[in-house]
C-alpha cells in the first residue's frame, strides 16, 4: 500500500513556473521600490534578485567588491525590516565577490538579534 505523504511532489508545469517567475518579479519591484535611495544605489551596483526554494523567499544580493559587500552588509537590518513587511517567510542571502569569502545569511524574522549589535 502506498501512503499518499510518500508520493514524489508533483512536477511543476510550465504555468506554475510562469507564476513562480511573476511573483518573484512582482515582489522585486515591490522592494526595490520600498528602499531608500542610499539601499537603491548599492543594490544598482550588484548583481541581485528575488527566488524562492519551498515556501522560503530568498532575497540573493552577489556583490562585485569588498566595500560593496561590507556597505551592503551593513544596511542587511532596513533590507530585512522591508523584506518582512512584504514576505513573513523570507531571508537574505549576500554573496561577497567570488573566492573572496562565503555567502551570510539572515531570515527576516533574526532580525531582533541585529538590530542589538
Amino acid at each position: 500500500m502506498v501512503n499518499e505523504d510518500d508520493s514524489h511532489p508533483i512536477q511543476l508545469t510550465s504555468a506554475d513556473i510562469i507564476l513562480r517567475q511573476q511573483l518573484e518579479y512582482s515582489i522585486s519591484k515591490y522592494f526595490y521600490a520600498a528602499c531608500d535611495r542610499i539601499i537603491q544605489n548599492l543594490l544598482s551596483n550588484c548583481r541581485w534578485y528575488v527566488t524562492t526554494h519551498a515556501s522560503l523567499m530568498i532575497l540573493v544580493i552577489e556583490c562585485p567588491d569588498q566595500v560593496t559587500n561590507w556597505r551592503i552588509l551593513q544596511k542587511m537590518v532596513p533590507m530585512g525590516t522591508l523584506l518582512s513587511q512584504i514576505v513573513s517567510d523570507a531571508k537574505i542571502r549576500i554573496c561577497p565577490p567570488e573566492s573572496q569569502g562565503i555567502p551570510f545569511e539572515m531570515r527576516v524574522d533574526e532580525l531582533a538579534v541585529y538590530r542589538e549589535m
